[in-house]
């Protein structure tokens, strides 16, 4: 598809952006008085990561930001999402600030104005301190107030030149998959758990986005979901009563609480005994009005029903089409327009960003020293015109970032995944813009940088 044709469907205040997180990307993670964090421990354990990978390196970027944002730059995409990493400011989760690791992110915001490049910032992309987990981690109520602090430290510091600010990204993962499935730091496989995780987090959000408000009261400030796309694998009663089951767990437990005040009522029946306390004035902090939601969807979630699985998850569904990318995932953008159609009629929603989307190719450098990545560009060129199609209908999207920058630790799956529109050779740390970042590169250079402002 030709870049510039679909660039005239979208609106000339359109954010063409890209995305990176801390711990896939940063490195360094001994440096200037950074602490561990619960995925330096859970990685170097036997069994969690893709042969033990792990973040001590990743892509360099502590050392080499100016690198990269002069690459951002080259590449004419007017905004860059990163997220903070919680264990540079705060090493411990509370306690001493370490003015070294906010000195870092001085430099990163700065470099960002310098070369007229929006700043989005995550402040927690699911790098925990790990002395927090003497405290039970997001299991712990008191994870949230220190998170609460954490933001405040942060926000007091840069607030003044970021463009926004979302306080979570992905609470489906760092909950779900990290305390119930298993699959992500700390590797927890408990219900109880997940459903503790759920409310602080929730909770922590809302102390965060008071925090924002109070240090940079005119700071946009969001929170970044991957919604669950949920597909009936069938037609029958029993998998579309799956389907709603799975909805009001994996995207209720969340979207309920901040969007309406309440969790889900089939939720609360069926596990209310496992929940924590919610104490009074809980769900007023975590309802509070937020100016913007983001967006991530890779892939839908087909449902079956199993018996022995009320609240079924991702893959619990047959492929109705054979066309995955090299992770596994399906690919179909109906669910990506889908999804949004289906949580602006359930909710009410304030504008939204696409914060991530992408696909998984695991291309190399060829011998003519180009990365000819076509499935990716096909991947992109589809989700971008289905993301057309929502402005086309109504929907107020007023972004898009490409996940990912470049390539870089894929969490459990180490190294061996990549995402991103650019290459890193992990040996010498070269960059090497693939056909899909240039193709990239065409579409966001037809916009004008520097007019879009969040309202």
């Amino acid at each position: 598809m030709d870049p510039k044709a679909l660039a005239s469907r979208f609106p000339g205040d359109f954010v063409f952006g890209v995305a990176t997180a801390s711990y896939q990307i940063e490195g360094a993670t001994k440096e200037d008085g950074r602490k561990p964090c619960i995925w330096d421990a859970f990685s170097n354990m036997p069994g969690r990561v893709y042969e033990r990978h792990n973040g001590d390196i990743a892509c360099d970027h502590y050392h080499r930001w100016e690198e990269d944002l002069d690459l951002i730059k080259d590449m004419g995409i007017s905004a860059y999402r990163f997220s903070i990493a919680w264990p540079r400011i705060v090493p411990d989760g509370t306690g001493p600030i370490n003015e070294k690791g906010l000195d870092f992110y001085d430099k990163l915001v700065d470099g960002l104005q310098a070369r007229g490049i929006k700043a989005f910032a995550t402040l927690y992309h699911w790098d925990l301190p790990l002395a927090l987990m003497g405290d039970g981690g997001w299991t712990a109520r008191s994870t949230a107030y220190a998170f609460q602090r954490y933001t405040q430290t942060v926000i007091r510091r840069l607030g003044d030149r970021l463009d926004a600010v979302a306080t979570f990204n992905e609470p489906w993962c760092s909950v779900i998959l990290s305390h119930l499935l298993g699959i992500h730091a700390p590797g927890e496989r408990n219900m109880q758990a997940t459903l503790y995780a759920a409310h602080y987090t929730n909770l922590a959000h809302g102390l965060g986005v008071e925090a924002v408000r109070a240090e940079a009261p005119k700071l946009p400030v969001g929170i970044v979901c991957n919604a669950m796309s949920v597909v009936p694998a069938s037609d029958s009663a029993a998998d579309k009563a799956a389907a709603a089951r799975a909805d009001d767990f994996h995207n209720g437990i969340f979207f309920g609480p901040i969007f309406k005040g309440e969790y889900p009522a089939g939720v609360v029946e069926a596990l209310g005994p496992l929940m924590p306390k919610i104490e009074d004035g809980d769900m007023k902090t975590i309802s509070q009005k937020i100016d913007w939601w983001g967006l991530n969807y890779y892939t839908p979630a087909r449902i079956t029903d199993a018996p022995d699985e009320p609240y079924p998850s991702h893959g619990s569904g047959a492929f109705v089409k054979p066309n995955k990318t090299d992770i596994g995932w399906e690919i179909d953008s109906s669910g990506f327009i889908g999804v949004v159609r289906t949580l602006y009629k359930t909710y009410d929603l304030p504008e939204f960003y696409i914060t991530e989307n992408g696909a998984c190719y695991n291309m190399g450098v060829g011998e003519n020293g180009e990365v000819d990545d076509q499935p990716r560009l096909d991947y992109y060129a589809d989700h971008i015109s289905v993301a057309a199609d929502m402005i086309a209908e109504g929907y107020p999207l007023r972004g898009y970032f490409a996940w990912s920058l470049m390539d870089n630790f894929e969490w459990a799956e180490g190294y061996r995944m990549r995402f991103g529109l650019v290459h890193v050779d992990y040996e010498t740390q070269v960059r090497t813009i693939k056909k899909s970042g240039h193709w990239y590169k065409a579409l966001a250079s037809a916009f004008p940088k520097g007019n879009h402002a969040l309202t």
